[in-house]
């Protein structure tokens, strides 16, 4: 494995609102972040500032209960990469088990952003091909319904090799169309029965592949 550095024991580090980190107080064994060592997973409370648009007053769950996860994750260049995403903090154990799990498989991810990086904007995010989790948004393609991801309990995984199609019936993103044959397997491709559906599967989430209008990169803690 090509690290720059060697990797640590996954830890939990909680953070003044301002991301500035002190020393972490005692942590119950029940809030302790699942360790995967090659993950190197750190875990940091977000401030309202840090997630910028994608959060805003009113929203379904606050930055009190939002988690920043930085941890490694294989690119599509053979490479390890540093990633991020923000999630609820009841998601935080089941992700890392489930991104655990890819890594150990070399499943590799494009990149993983926080989608305050594109401005809030998941078009934009879709169109990079970027592994996200919270955004405070409607459904893209259908507004009048609000996302499961303003929750925190959903991830979208390399969504050009796993597009979204809309009731429209409109892939998103545009890149994606190409892959709408789910029997042309490429690297990054969400496939059931593989190894990302099966972790999804462990910790109780569910995969939005088999829906009318399937969504291959969505997997939700709820089903929605």
């Amino acid at each position: 494995m090509r690290l720059a550095s060697t990797a640590a024991a996954a830890v939990l580090v909680l953070c003044t609102a301002t991301l500035a980190c002190t020393a972490a107080p005692s942590i119950p064994p029940k809030a302790r972040v699942q360790n995967h060592p090659e993950l190197a997973a750190e875990v940091v409370r977000v401030s309202a500032a840090a997630l910028g648009v994608t959060y805003r007053p009113g929203c379904p769950v606050g930055p009190d209960r939002l988690r920043l996860i930085r941890m490694n994750h294989w690119g599509f260049d053979g490479m390890v990469h540093r990633g991020e995403l923000v999630v609820h903090e009841r998601a935080v154990n089941p992700l890392l088990r489930v991104f655990g799990k890819a890594f150990d498989a070399g499943f590799p991810i494009r990149r993983m952003r926080s989608t305050a990086a594109y401005g809030g904007d998941d078009v934009r995010s879709m169109a990079d091909d970027n592994t996200s989790a919270f955004n405070c948004r409607q459904v893209t393609g259908d507004p009048g319904r609000l996302s499961r991801h303003a929750h925190g309990d959903a991830v979208d995984v390399n969504p050009v090799e796993n597009p979204y199609v809309d009731r429209r019936g409109i892939p998103r993103p545009a890149d994606g169309r190409p892959h709408l044959r789910r029997d042309r397997p490429i690297r990054g491709m969400v496939r059931p029965g593989d190894v990302i559906t099966r972790a999804f599967d462990e910790v109780g989430w569910h995969w939005g592949g088999g829906w009318s209008n399937p969504d291959y990169q969505h997997f939700s803690a709820t089903g929605g």
